[in-house]
């Protein structure tokens, strides 16, 4: 019998190369003047802003750009470019970029037609709907071109944190596996990973459905097809559109799901040692596994039969040479990120297996 489920996803998808030139007239349902956030290089580089602009000129649409965000923004970013976008009385918001421009899309479109302040976001009261959110991605990881999430960092509490509202799902994505056409190695397997982390969290979540159960494994299986080619730095097409998919779909997933505690663990290493999200995610993955084993071995077990690995060992190895080397930790400096993962992740509460503070420990101990 197949259990009880809920499923919602209001995003339009376009996904392939030249989405944006044959499917671009869907975003002149958004408004007539966007505010265009983006990074200060990738969306040029890309070839994607190129192609909006083209569009947007086609269809008599005026924008100011926003390109002022960097990697793990803070919202120190987001009050900046929300008060660009009520200046210019602009009516939708664009992200062009990977996961942090995209976040940073959905916090100003969320933010620009309510009283509140950019510091206030996990607190205020939001009670006007957002702007109209359209997304191009330009990196295969984050998915977040699908989700109605953000993650912000924040320097007072020495961390990173997630802000989730239904409103905030773009309207409309075009995912173009061309733009990852620029990506170095090391952005490529790093976004790779993150993508397959939440394709595995969600398979291994106590909000998995039905539905996000057969995204997630597609997800895995075509991260499974390219890792051959992700050791060797084979960067062809066809490796760059499932690495695409397989990052939309993971997105898919933890729309429905969010994400366990292995991003939570992740967090602290990026805040604090500026190893890249989905790196980080990467390090802590086999043991992550082997700590959710005991309470999902026949689901840890069909995502490695789907990676096409046969132990945890074996999964490790093969992370270990798709990744280098971060360096000692001492003991008390993981003692420190296990005690802040421990006291600040609301994963834990749907992560399959219940963890102590001494588990994250362990957990960090195997990984670094």
């Amino acid at each position: 019998m197949v259990k009880k489920f809920t499923y919602y996803m209001p995003t339009s998808v376009f996904f392939g190369e030249e989405v944006l030139e044959r499917y671009g007239d869907a975003i002149k349902q958004l408004g007539q003047r966007a505010l265009v956030v983006t990074g200060r290089t990738s969306a040029v580089t890309s070839g994607a802003m190129n192609d909006f602009e083209t569009v947007a000129k086609k269809l008599g649409l005026t924008w100011v750009v926003y390109n002022k965000v960097s990697a793990n923004p803070t919202l120190d970013t987001v009050a900046e470019a929300v008060d660009i976008a009520r200046k210019e009385k602009v009516d939708f918001v664009v992200g062009i970029g990977g996961g942090s421009p995209l976040d940073t899309a959905k916090a100003i479109a969320l933010l620009t037609p309510n009283k509140a302040e950019a510091h206030e976001l996990y607190l205020a009261d939001l009670p006007e709907a957002p702007l109209p959110i359209a997304t191009i991605p330009t990196t295969s990881g984050t998915g977040s071109e699908v989700t109605q999430y953000a993650v912000f960092t924040l320097p007072e509490k020495k961390i990173k944190k997630g802000f989730g509202d239904k409103r905030c799902f773009p309207q409309i994505s075009w995912v173009d596996p061309r733009y990852t056409y620029t990506l170095p190695y090391d952005i490529t397997v790093d976004t790779a990973l993150d993508a397959l982390t939440h394709s595995i969290e969600g398979y291994l979540n106590k909000n998995s459905t039905p539905v996000s159960d057969e995204l997630a494994l597609a997800g895995i299986f075509y991260f499974a097809k390219q890792k051959d080619n992700l050791l060797a730095g084979n960067f062809e097409p066809e490796t760059r559109s499932e690495l695409m998919y397989a990052s939309t779909l993971g997105g898919m997933v933890i729309a429905q799901t969010r994400t366990t505690v292995l991003h939570s663990l992740g967090y602290p290493l990026t805040y604090s040692h500026d190893i890249p999200h989905g790196r980080a995610n990467g390090l802590l993955l086999a043991a992550y596994l082997e700590f959710i084993k005991e309470e999902e071995p026949l689901r840890v077990n069909k995502i490695l039969n789907t990676i096409g690995m046969n132990s945890l060992d074996e999964l490790k190895l093969f992370i270990n040479k798709l990744l280098p080397s971060t360096g000692e930790f001492s003991k008390e400096e993981l003692e420190r990120m296990a005690a802040l993962t421990f006291s600040t992740a609301g994963s834990l509460a749907w992560t399959p297996r219940q963890a102590s503070q001494s588990d994250l420990l362990e957990i960090y101990r195997k990984s670094l």
